[in-house]
């Protein structure tokens, strides 16, 4: 799987340690975020960045920190086709692929520590869409997300 991850300033700690686990376990992933700590990428950059990454069709999934995760959320979901969503829990990282088709996870490295963050990459990265749901849920699913995507369509121009 072919992942992307960025940062601004706030959230290049937190990356740098998910993005050393992400090399760790074998992901093909790419930074187009913040590249030193010494630069001063503003949130709007580096969420442009990955989205324009994710929206090329180049990677499956996204990972974007900040120091809340609410910056970089808000600016990625700008972009038709990227589902970004601030996580602080497990639970949630690893349900909003298989419930929204989410394609972004997004992180605040004030809010989640090193290690529970890369268990919720984890968990965001092993999941997708309707995995594990029942064929009647999995046509809920699909129904709602294409809702999602006729609102998308109306409302980007």
């Amino acid at each position: 799987m072919k992942v992307v991850i960025a940062s601004e300033f706030a959230g290049f700690p937190l990356k740098c340690f998910v993005l050393n686990y992400l090399k760790e376990q074998g992901f093909d992933v790419t930074d187009v975020g913040q590249q030193t700590e010494e630069e001063q990428m503003l949130y709007p950059q580096a969420a442009k960045n990955l989205a324009q990454a994710i929206q090329s069709g180049d990677y499956e999934k996204g990972i974007l920190i900040c120091g809340s995760g609410a910056g970089v959320s808000i600016v990625a979901n700008k972009f038709k086709g990227v589902y970004a969503v601030a996580c602080e829990s497990i639970f949630t990282a690893q349900g909003i692929p298989v419930i929204n088709d989410a394609n972004v996870l997004t992180m605040g490295n004030n809010v989640v520590g090193p290690k529970n963050a890369c268990a919720m990459v984890e968990k965001f990265l092993s999941n997708s869409f309707a995995l594990g749901e029942t064929p009647a849920r999995k046509e809920f699913l699909t129904g709602m997300l294409n809702d999602v995507k006729k609102i998308e369509d109306e409302n980007f121009k």
